[in-house]
């Protein structure tokens, strides 16, 4: 979500290297692509709804209302709907820490997948204690269920992260404090969304070019081969390289 519309598409354009074309969802609203394949929506922001300027992930549900309840339930927060939008309907909320993310009823717009193709990596949720957001997100979606298509959880020892896998392949990382120690108050709970680049650096000084920075450094780590990048109008999100870690990592 975004204010201006035209500028992200050029931001996004000239960093990541998509095209864009009309979503299913009106006007102000865009899909775009990378090699023809879609890869992410962007949404210009009604300024009558109190939405920031970020991505947000929408998690897939079979009933909106039923899962509205459960945030709800479980002490988290609904801000808006469910409510129709476009095919399907739609809530945005934020769990107990405050990350934010989005539900989804209806069929996808359009039909992607994250860690498919070109579409985003993975998705990260940092946030103060990865164990109780788990249980969280695994009561309020369903994850760890006994249904068909289910998503799994696992936790990486190695590291202290607790994995999101889908078909055998991970697609989403919870990370928070050390097992042995308190949650982090300093962390600021919030949902990343990783996109893969063809070369890191020349992204990051395009980034900053047009007016984006970045979060990780003038440099990127050559270790983790991540940087986290800021657009030009506040939407916080990563880029990997080729060589960079996967969501196992």
């Amino acid at each position: 979500m975004t204010r201006d519309l035209g500028a992200a598409q050029e931001f996004y354009g000239a960093v990541l290297g998509w095209d864009f074309r009309p979503g299913r969802l009106g006007d102000g609203y865009c899909v775009g692509f990378l090699d023809g394949v879609p890869v992410a929506g962007l949404g210009a922001l009604d300024q009558a709804l109190s939405i920031p300027v970020a991505w947000t992930p929408y998690f897939a549900v079979d009933d909106a209302d039923v899962a509205a309840a459960r945030i709800r339930e479980r002490s988290g927060t609904v801000a808006v709907g469910p409510l129709s939008f476009g095919t399907g309907r739609v809530a945005l909320a934020s769990d107990r820490d405050g990350a934010a993310f989005g539900i989804w009823q209806g069929s996808s717009i359009p039909d992607w997948g994250i860690g498919d193709e070109a579409a985003p990596a993975w998705l990260e949720l940092r946030t103060r204690n990865a164990f109780d957001a788990a249980i969280f997100y695994g009561e309020v979606l369903e994850w760890a269920c006994d249904h068909a298509g289910c998503c799994e959880v696992a936790y990486a020892e190695e590291d202290d992260r607790i994995l999101l896998r889908h078909a055998n392949q991970t697609v989403a990382r919870l990370r928070g404090g050390a097992l042995a120690e308190a949650p982090d108050p300093h962390v600021r709970p919030r949902w990343d969304v990783h996109f893969r680049v063809p070369d890191l650096e020349t992204a990051v000084k395009t980034a900053i070019t047009l007016g984006g920075s970045s979060l990780s450094g003038a440099d990127p780590d050559p270790l983790t081969r991540e940087v986290t990048l800021r657009d030009a109008d506040g939407a916080v999100f990563a880029i990997a390289g080729p060589d960079g870690p996967g969501p196992s990592s």
